[in-house]
């Protein structure tokens, strides 16, 4: 690969999904492109979102009664209701005021991360992890301390790393649950423990959970705000990934704090004023939302989650079938796996990075290299694909592999 190229990629503050995957995209014959890069299942057909979603919004334009100005922490309506949907599965009711309506669950972190910087301060965010962190807390000259996430324990968090990694200057932990790039789901006794980890370090918890409710596994999803009362928690999510509609940019910023430690004055003060500068989603999509919230049936999520798991039960077997990647646990939920490369089974592939421009080049499939989400030599595959595709696009890995496999006399 160029050494242009390769600068683009090294600084870990500067990487993000969209900007890997435009490099990548510009290696590919997109007659033939297939792309597992992206946690967009729109792409594929076999994913859309529920007629009452999309009547909502329609019904909302209609009504002319949405397009001015919502107030800049959300529509009273719209907050009332995301509180009433995630206080279903709590132990303790969230109020309107706890909720603030962003733009999406990317907005989300930036609220988080820019209420919490402070001059020397550091955060703890996970790794493999979601890029965005790492390029937000830059941008809030915030230092980035990450603990591992152990792939022999179902990516569980190495809370001893976490204890050894945090001082007197760390302002949160930060955990993605359902996993996202390693398609785990954190149980109860391991978020309790995460919580409990917490509550000694005197750190509030940020529980990205914009894939929540997408479990297919033995655990089910577990709000890390069950643990409100141990540890603050402060709750980003979104409609995007269960309702399939990412390009409507609706999320939230919530705080689990029903013992009121973080929601001092000053705290609430800085968040509005945050909200005030930056703003939220459009108006008639934030006047969908309790609807959205309150109709959409059962039998929709269920199709979603029989879908998810179909398609993460497929790329295993392929994977199986290909000697040069492992994956080291069957996904659990949300839309991506991590797969371990093994390069000492392969000539002229030189790291992650590698595998991955040569295979778009190759094979016009694209995957996400691993260094992208913080670790190196292994690479992220989105598996939110119709299966036709999913079976093609492994079957160009699997071709690309073997042209790239070692011969026997020189592995020996």
């Amino acid at each position: 690969m160029e050494n242009g190229m390769q600068q683009h990629i090294d600084t870990p503050s500067t990487i993000t999904i969209k900007g890997i995957l435009g490099l990548l995209m510009a290696n590919v014959d997109e007659r033939r492109l297939i792309s597992l890069g992206m946690g967009d299942p729109t792409a594929f057909s076999c994913f859309h979102t529920t007629a009452v979603a999309e009547d909502s919004v329609i019904d909302s334009i209609r009504s002319q009664k949405f397009n001015g100005y919502s107030p800049t922490v959300g529509l009273p309506q719209t907050r009332l209701a995301i509180a009433g949907y995630l206080s279903r599965n709590l132990p303790y009711k969230l109020l309107q005021d706890d909720v603030y309506v962003t733009s999406g669950c990317t907005q989300a972190i930036e609220l988080a991360l820019s209420i919490l910087a402070r001059p020397g301060a550091n955060i703890l965010v996970p790794r493999p992890g979601f890029p965005i962190y790492e390029l937000c807390a830059a941008f809030r000259h915030l230092e980035i301390r990450r603990y591992d996430l152990l792939p022999e324990k179902g990516w569980e968090a190495d809370l001893k790393a976490v204890e050894g990694l945090a001082d007197h200057q760390t302002v949160a932990m930060v955990i993605i649950n359902p996993g996202n790039p390693c398609g785990n789901v954190y149980s109860y006794q391991h978020l309790k423990k995460i919580a409990e980890t917490a509550a000694r370090l005197k750190l509030p918890v940020i529980a990205d959970e914009v894939y929540g409710h997408l479990a297919f596994g033995d655990n089910p999803f577990v709000p890390m705000g069950v643990f409100g009362s141990t540890v603050t928690v402060l709750t980003l999510g979104s409609l995007s990934k269960r309702w399939m509609v990412p390009g409507w940019r609706l999320g939230w910023f919530v705080t689990c704090d029903p013992n009121g430690f973080f929601k001092t004055p000053k705290t609430i003060e800085h968040i509005k004023k945050y909200c005030d500068i930056c703003g939220g989603p459009a108006t008639f999509i934030q006047a969908a939302v309790p609807r959205i919230l309150e109709q959409t049936e059962d039998v929709f999520h269920k199709r979603t989650i029989s879908m998810l798991k179909q398609a993460a039960d497929l790329c295993c077997k392929k994977i199986k079938e290909i000697p040069c990647i492992t994956c080291p646990q069957k996904p659990q939920g949300s839309m991506a796996l991590m797969v371990k490369l093994n390069l000492s089974k392969l000539q002229d592939i030189t790291d992650d990075i590698d595998f991955c421009f040569k295979l778009a080049q190759e094979e016009s499939v694209i995957i996400l290299p691993g260094i992208t989400v913080g670790l190196k030599n292994w690479v992220r595959i989105t598996f939110a694909a119709d299966p036709t595709s999913l079976e093609e696009a492994f079957e160009r890995v699997k071709s690309f592999s073997q042209r790239h496999t070692k011969k026997l006399t020189e592995q020996c």
